[in-house]
């Protein structure tokens, strides 16, 4: 087979959903940090949206966010709960810090409000099972914040894993990081236990993670080893201009996992923030028919580092077919995950990132967080929702 059959096994021409504008929904942010400025500034594009009110723990923090971001007449609060109790919200986004996720998800479910849960989930697996109950109790969509799900050479990944042109996979290579990059640019939540719970493996490491099991249809782990550092993050010296810093970090800079998944597949990840490397290597996906070799990013974006490569034999012969990098002319990633939300909460659809899947994410991160506690290997178990 010829290397343009082969790519054009994967093209496939992209959709416009034009937006049905009759009802407006009406919005609710929950935390109005960094973050949260991405979320306004794609919910301003959309002519269905009324942002209605927010919540921040800050006094006077929500106000300033508003303003600044030019959105008039939001009556602003203190907390989840008096925002939820006092707005009809169709739809609320959760941007605060990684310690609060589950209550503040979970505390909306409860009241019949569709929530858009910023990544990463939460911090450890039983907060997720309660967030999955709650879920399920009230018949929401709950959908979670990975927006490289929407990139489109994201997405040629799991093609080219379902097209069966590598074959039954046996063992995944993934992960990547930062040289230095430990977020501080904002403050402290990201790198204090009392707000993050998660360093590098929860910010960079969920992404990273579901790129390749989204791939494979994410089976289940049954194993897991682990291990964490944070020998950067603890350095006074790591920081510039403000090394108090280091007696506050309390997380992991670095994590590394060997994962036994469900159906004989080995899973060997490693993830930093801040490392003396450019890159602790490609994300490989080995077949039985051929492999594909994801070239890595010297800051994890969420992308691809370049043009993908499939490793694999033509009549006999040794190939390589380099996957072209797909341009997105559209709104962007961003863009697509809050709207891809919200027609679910107008439809009646499912989640386009449900915890079903990524319940399983936060299982290895928490499993990978546990096994470097205990020093052993340890098994992963799901329960029931």
């Amino acid at each position: 087979m010829a290397d343009n059959d082969i790519l054009n096994k994967f093209k496939e021409d992209q959709e416009v959903t034009e937006i049905d504008t009759t009802k407006k929904l009406k919005i609710g942010i929950i935390g109005t940090g960094w973050i949260a400025d991405a979320h306004i500034q794609q919910y301003k594009k959309m002519p269905d949206v009324e942002i209605v009110g927010g919540a921040d723990l800050i006094d006077g923090k929500a106000e300033k966010f508003f303003k600044k971001n030019e959105v008039e007449n939001v009556r602003c609060y203190r907390s989840h709960k008096e925002l939820i109790d006092n707005e009809e919200l169709d739809a609320v986004s959760i941007c605060t810090y990684n310690r609060t996720h589950a209550e503040c998800a979970i505390y909306a479910l409860e009241h019949g409000v569709n929530v858009l849960l910023e990544k990463p989930m939460c911090v450890t697996l039983e907060e997720a099972v309660e967030i999955c109950r709650a879920e399920k109790k009230s018949g929401k969509v709950l959908s979670i914040g990975f927006q490289p799900r929407f990139d489109p050479n994201m997405q040629m990944i799991k093609k080219i894993v379902e097209s069966g042109e590598l074959g039954e996979i046996y063992y995944i290579q993934t992960g990547g990081g930062r040289r230095k990059g430990i977020p501080t640019p904002f403050g402290t939540t990201f790198i204090e236990d009392k707000t993050a719970g998660l360093g590098a493996l929860g910010d960079i490491g969920c992404y990273s993670l579901d790129m390749v099991l989204n791939a494979i249809g994410y089976p289940k782990p049954l194993t897991v080893t682990g291990y964490t550092s944070n020998f950067f993050g603890t350095d006074p010296n790591y920081y510039e201009k403000h090394p108090e810093y280091a007696s506050l970090f309390g997380v992991d800079d670095f994590g590394a996992g060997f994962i036994r998944l469900e159906g004989g597949i080995i899973l060997d990840f490693r993830i930093a923030w801040a490392m003396h490397l450019d890159t602790p290597g490609d994300t490989i996906i080995m077949g039985k028919k051929g492999s594909l070799r994801i070239p890595s990013t010297e800051c994890w974006n969420g992308s691809v580092g370049g043009p993908m490569k499939i490793y694999h034999n033509v009549a006999g012969e040794g190939v390589v077919t380099e996957i072209p990098i797909i341009k997105d002319n559209s709104e962007g990633c961003f863009y697509k995950k809050i709207r891809s939300f919200l027609d679910a909460v107008k439809t009646g659809g499912k989640a386009p990132v449900p915890t079903s899947q990524i319940i399983i994410n936060q299982a290895i991160i928490d499993g990978i967080a546990k096994s470097n506690k205990l020093g052993k290997e340890i098994e992963i178990e799901i329960p029931e929702i």
